[in-house]
């Protein structure tokens, strides 16, 4: 007889799923881009979001590390989209390991005893990155053995959980989207934009070094396809997939268009890669030593991002997932810099 739970279900109207996050950048883009679909959605989130209330979807107040407040936000839910997690290249690795590794063994343990059987985990390429070239890398690439930040550390090991966590019982897939930009961007665009009005950013290297990016619609879109095509037993159940626009660009090429669709000009001045790296390395020892707060302007991880390529082959996500991008990097620039005109950036210091 064939196997009826390879049969993917889809996401009908009035499916009920849980996006965690469903506060943060990508995961108010992918809550609004499910509730315009007619599916009822539920966020887990720290705080309140009056645009979500607007469009109808209920926000349950409570800490990934907290099971119980997990476990009832996952209740009489079909699908659960884990975004949540705690970015940044610097700080506290309990605080890291608890939100994205102990985060996600809660949602795990939920999903399982509430037996909700479709599990999409937002991951990243960091998982892989180990501070050297990658170019048109796929997912056969293993995981790198060695990290310089707590972020890529504990989303790998997250990753992990949520990949061995597929069984016949609870079907999950990973997506890993790599510099997610666009219209409500509240951390990547507005520290390179402060950072340039700054006059402290610099293009590291020669700007030969190409990057993927991913316009926030194409990611929300790549995790609507995963969710609409996991099932126990499916094809995607239980794998990664790199997800990007497809575009791979020098970095600064992007970084300019970030700046610019702000207004302001695009930053020219350069600084060798090798002298990133060494400010990187003194600031994480100054840092350290006197305990200041917040990050440090230059990180050796952040000087080997900045002067490296690192773009991926997505192929597996075209060919599994059904995906293409909707929204090219050109058009999500136009659309960025109408955005800015409305709503000026909010600058991180």
């Amino acid at each position: 007889m064939p196997d009826t739970q390879a049969s993917p279900p889809g996401l009908p109207a009035g499916t009920q799923v849980l996006v965690t996050g469903g506060g943060g950048f990508l995961g108010k883009t992918l809550a609004t881009m499910l509730a315009q679909r007619g599916v009822k959605v539920r966020s887990l989130a720290r705080g309140s979001y009056p645009d979500l209330d607007k469009l109808g979807i209920q926000t349950v107040r409570g800490d990934l590390t907290d099971p119980k407040a997990v476990l009832e936000a996952c209740r009489g839910c079909e699908v659960v989209f884990h975004v949540a997690s705690k970015a940044g290249m610097w700080g506290n690795y309990d605080e890291y390991y608890n939100t994205n590794v102990v985060g996600t063994e809660n949602v795990i343990a939920a999903c399982r005893e509430l037996k909700i059987k479709r599990l999409v985990y937002t991951s990243s390429p960091s998982v892989v990155f180990a501070a050297r070239d990658m170019e048109n890398v796929d997912e056969s690439v293993p995981y790198a053995d060695h990290y310089e930040t707590h972020y890529p550390k504990t989303k790998a090991m997250a990753e992990r959980l949520v990949l061995a966590a597929n069984g016949p019982d609870l079907a999950t897939v990973s997506l890993r989207p790599h510099l997610i930009w666009g219209p409500g961007d509240n951390h990547l665009a507005p520290r390179m934009i402060a950072a340039a009005r700054a006059g402290r950013l610099r293009i590291v290297g020669d700007n030969t070094n190409k990057v993927d990016s991913i316009y926030v619609d194409n990611a929300a879109h790549a995790h609507i396809l995963a969710a609409e095509r996991l099932a126990p037993g499916s094809p995607v159940a239980g794998k990664a997939y790199f997800i990007s626009n497809g575009e791979p660009r020098p970095l600064f090429d992007m970084v300019n268009l970030l700046v610019t669709a702000a207004g302001d000009p695009p930053v020219t001045k350069t600084m060798p890669a090798w002298l990133a790296w060494t400010v990187g390395l003194i600031m994480e020892w100054v840092w350290t030593i006197f305990r200041l707060s917040g990050e440090p302007r230059m990180t050796r991880w952040l000087a080997s991002e900045m002067a490296t390529s690192h773009w991926f082959n997505i192929t597996a996500a075209r060919r599994d997932l059904g995906y293409e991008p909707l929204v090219s990097i050109d058009e999500g620039g136009r659309r960025l810099a109408e955005w800015f005109k409305a709503n000026p950036p909010k600058l991180h210091p």
